[in-house]
């Protein structure tokens, strides 16, 4: 809720509901009393719906980082056919926090490449938590090449906490991999879509977020930096990481804030109770949005679609000074 702290957030208000849902379950095992089931469940989505109209930025964070939300292979699996992954960047190896590979979507061949965290400690080791490395951002790049050359259109999802920042990719050019993604993706000449589907960290999103439409699922974040990693640096919250929920109000990373600030299209709503908990219709919603978007792109001539590429990204972070308002002439 508004003005919610870090130990009175998401996690604790699942905690309230699960118990909730226990009760509800052994009421109605009974198969006696009825009227207090059907009571109770009416509180229980009337808490869900109050406490998800009231979220604060520092709320929408952990949302975007619970570990039940759908995340890229589960999308890649649920939207689209056929899909082959496809492996390494021909120079290093294989990054396993970005997968990709050629797919169907609609019964169009794509090309599908998304940030994958890991389920479970041994996945998410195996994807580096979802931190890719310099050679997890060659491979895509070489697959969006790979796409460009076939006349595929490109699909993204975005979830990353950031790029991977260790010794070993500092020393194989993570800025670079990254920065010529950028440059590479702004005239790749194919149409792409983006989904933020829960964390949007910093050049790590970025770097496959360079897009002719970037969509925005609802409770998911895009920022420059983590609010931990912010309220570490700033004088403004005395250098404390501890205020991550203040810096977080900053931001502006939530979904409405990216809105607001035209760095995304649209924004995809989730169910209420975010999309950990129905995630079968967060699938139809993202897929929705994925096809209304993509046929509106490939029904323009890809000179256009380069041409709204370059004035979209141009665009990003231009403002004006404002004038003082003409005085109105009195009636």
């Amino acid at each position: 809720m508004a003005g919610t702290t870090p130990s009175h957030g998401i996690t604790e208000f699942e905690k309230s509901i699960a118990n909730l849902d226990k009760n509800i379950e052994a009421l109605a095992a009974t198969g006696q009393y009825e009227d207090q089931v059907d009571e109770l469940r009416q509180t229980r989505e009337r808490l869900v719906e109050e406490f998800f109209s009231h979220l604060s930025s520092w709320d929408e964070v952990e949302l975007a980082r619970h570990l039940e939300r759908p995340y890229s292979l589960d999308y890649i699996r649920s939207i689209f056919d056929e899909y082959i992954e496809l492996h390494g960047d021909r120079l290093v190896g294989d990054d396993q926090a970005i997968i990709g590979g050629l797919a169907r979507f609609e019964g169009k061949p794509v090309m599908v490449i998304g940030q994958q965290k890991g389920r479970d400690l041994k996945e998410r080791q195996l994807r580096n938590f979802g931190y890719a490395k310099p050679q997890g951002y060659r491979k895509a790049l070489r697959l969006m090449k790979i796409a460009e050359k076939s006349g595929l259109p490109v699909i993204t999802f975005i979830d990353t906490p950031g790029a991977d920042s260790n010794v070993a990719s500092e020393e194989n050019n993570i800025s670079d991999a990254i920065a010529r993604n950028l440059m590479e993706m702004s005239v790749l000449g194919t149409p792409i879509v983006s989904v933020i589907i829960g964390e949007g960290g910093s050049g790590g999103a970025i770097g496959l977020a360079v897009a002719d439409r970037i969509l925005m699922l609802e409770h998911s974040i895009y920022s420059v930096i983590a609010p931990e990693g912010c309220a570490a640096i700033l004088d403004t919250f005395g250098r404390d990481p501890g205020r991550k929920a203040e810096a977080a109000a900053c931001l502006k990373l939530t979904s409405s804030g990216a809105k607001q600030l035209g760095v995304v299209d649209e924004v995809l709503p989730e169910p209420i109770g975010a999309a950990h908990r129905d995630p079968e219709t967060t699938v139809l919603t993202v897929k929705d949005g994925i096809s209304r978007h993509l046929n509106a792109l490939l029904d323009l001539p890809i000179d256009e679609v380069l041409s709204r590429r370059y004035h979209k990204f141009r665009s990003m972070g231009v403002f004006a000074f404002a004038s003082a308002a003409e005085p109105q002439p009195v009636a």
